[in-house]
């Protein structure tokens, strides 16, 4: 499975400078939010595959304006054809303001999802909008990762987890692709192909 994954910057390649052949061969598109629901909107018109997306923490103007045609996996367990993906958007909280948890409820929002867990044994993909607990070289509360995530990756192993939020260019430390054990770490910055 081919997948385009995207996160907090639009990329002019694929607006500013679209053509259609431009996805082809994409299987499926994955956004870890903070972008534009006119750029998802944009996509979700000449994809050949579902676009899927969890929120960020600048993503309350979605209640208004929705990405049309596109689908809202955050706190779900979506399958599509055959992969499971597991959706958990927000940030660390620091500030009042919808999607930012603490990590206590972060961990709440895992622990509901636990039955689903269960009865689908697992899930294939993990998409957040925040990194795993000490996975990016970031210290200030906004981008701290959640712990929440490192548990689930230890218990269930999945092929990737894709998260954005750290932007590549908050320094040099910060790494597009890392492993967690024998899980891959992608860092969705901007636009990123990855196959699965």
């Amino acid at each position: 499975m081919r997948i385009l994954a995207l996160s907090d910057h639009e990329s002019p390649y694929l607006w500013d400078y679209f053509t259609r052949d431009k996805l082809d061969g994409i299987d499926l598109i994955l956004s870890c939010g903070d972008l534009k629901a006119e750029y998802l909107s944009f996509l979700a018109t000449f994809a050949h595959c579902p676009v899927l997306y969890v929120h960020g923490n600048h993503d309350d103007r979605y209640e208004k304006n929705p990405p049309l045609g596109c689908i809202c996996i955050d706190g779900e367990l979506y399958e599509y054809e055959g992969v499971r993906i597991l959706g958990l958007g927000g940030s660390m909280r620091y500030k009042n303001g919808p999607h930012q948890y603490t990590d206590r409820q972060m961990t709440w929002r895992v622990r509901k999802l636990a039955p689903r867990l269960f009865f689908k044994k697992g899930f294939d993909i993990l998409l957040t909008h925040a990194p795993g607990q000490d996975m990016v070289d970031c210290h200030d509360l906004a981008h701290m990762g959640f712990s929440a995530f490192n548990h689930l990756l230890d218990k269930y192993q999945p092929a990737l987890f894709l998260h954005g939020h750290t932007h590549l260019n908050y320094g040099h430390t910060i790494q597009r692709e890392s492993t967690y054990g024998t899980t891959r770490v992608v860092n969705a910055y901007e636009r990123y192909i990855l196959e699965l």
